[in-house]
């Protein structure tokens, strides 16, 4: 887990970003045992009160959960539900920068349209190798 310490945005949310992604890319998996806020302190030299920041972000969301006296772990359908939350969230506002910036410079809609049918087909195309 990496944390840019010039970033602006505050560490205990990358921290819990880092988690998210891991849970997305499968390098941890629901019912597996997460890092506690002490080695992410000591590994990330911080302090363990912003690990535990960023931990407990992910706790009040569901997507971890804290048993007293245990390790903690990735909730069931974690990663289905950070999928959906970044399908909903991160995309859509996406598609709302995308049409605002279309309608700013005065691209028709059939256009973006267009453009993104060809950059779907163009992705398609070389995941097969073509």
């Amino acid at each position: 887990m990496r944390i840019d310490f010039s970033n602006i945005k505050p560490i205990y949310i990358q921290i819990a970003e880092a988690i998210e992604d891991e849970i997305i890319s499968g390098n941890l998996r629901e019912g597996e045992p997460v890092y506690s806020q002490l080695v992410l302190a000591r590994e990330l030299n911080i302090n363990p009160a912003t690990a535990a920041k960023g931990i407990n972000q992910l706790v009040r969301k569901g997507i971890l959960i804290k048993q007293r006296g245990q390790s903690m772990t990735v909730a069931n359908k974690a990663k289905e539900r950070l999928l959906h939350e970044k399908r909903e969230l991160s995309f859509a506002k996406a598609a709302k920068d995308l049409v605002n910036q279309a309608i700013k410079i005065g691209v028709p809609q059939e256009q973006v349209i267009e453009i993104i049918r060809n950059l779907f087909t163009n992705r398609e195309r070389s995941e097969q190798g073509e």
